[in-house]
């Protein structure tokens, strides 16, 4: 493992990376109706921001009773994709910032609780894939998605970082519950267009991430800072 002076961040990706979550909420909620499952789009946000479509499923079985077809995940897929092509965009000032840490030899990966190929698919329409390469991360590579901490720690064992070496970057509860339960620090992300809500806000609040940030371009800034208080520790 590494020394306390090393540190990786872990990205999640769906609202951190790419402004994808008002799309994905938005079909999610369009496909839930062709099941008869009849949500607003806070009632959606709050039930399923930040799980797997395997997550989703369980929650509208076990709340609504509906059973979701097998070809659900590859539909909503199909229609994600066609919107990513023409509305997915980076979060403004993503570049910069992991060229700043980067420059500053802190080393990045992702660990998203979408599948690989939506992952992929986002990186690629947003010009991302390059700075990240094969350091990607699925739910699907792990029994237990958000907010169980397995993909967390998996993506520090594969990464061969410490959990106390590690900080998240999460936009989502199910994300900071995660990050807590694999023993890392998270800041908590709130510059995607799904998290201006007021509501949203006072419940990641109510989390008590270790820093909360709207701005990409100052993710640096809190990194070097937890890194330094990281110092002094074992000074």
């Amino acid at each position: 493992m590494r020394t306390p002076t090393e540190l990786l961040v872990i990205f999640d990706c769906d609202g951190v990376l790419v402004d994808s979550e008002p799309i994905a909420l938005s079909v999610l909620g369009e496909m839930l109706k062709s099941q008869q499952v009849f949500l607003t789009e806070d009632e959606i946000a709050d039930r399923f921001l930040g799980r797997s479509l395997g997550a989703v499923a369980e929650i509208v079985e076990q709340e609504f009773g509906r059973h979701l077809p097998e070809d659900f995940p590859a539909l909503i897929r199909r229609r994600l994709f066609k919107r990513y092509e023409h509305e997915l965009r980076a979060m403004p000032g993503v570049f910069s910032a992991l060229e700043a840490l980067a420059l500053r030899g802190i080393a990045t990966c992702v660990a998203s609780s979408s599948q690989p190929e939506r992952i992929e698919k986002s990186l690629a329409v947003t010009g991302l894939s390059a700075t990240f390469g094969t350091r990607l991360y699925s739910a699907t590579m792990v029994k237990a998605g958000k907010p169980a901490p397995d993909l967390f720690l998996h993506a520090a064992r594969q990464c061969g970082y410490s959990p106390a070496n590690c900080i998240v970057i999460e936009d989502s509860p199910a994300g900071i519950i995660a990050a807590r339960a694999a023993g890392m620090r998270v800041f908590a992300f709130g510059g995607g267009g799904h998290a201006g809500a007021p509501a949203f806000r006072q419940k990641i609040a109510a989390l008590k991430p270790d820093a909360s940030f709207d701005a990409m371009t100052d993710l640096l800034q809190l990194v070097e800072g937890s890194r330094s208080s990281e110092d002094s520790l074992h000074g």
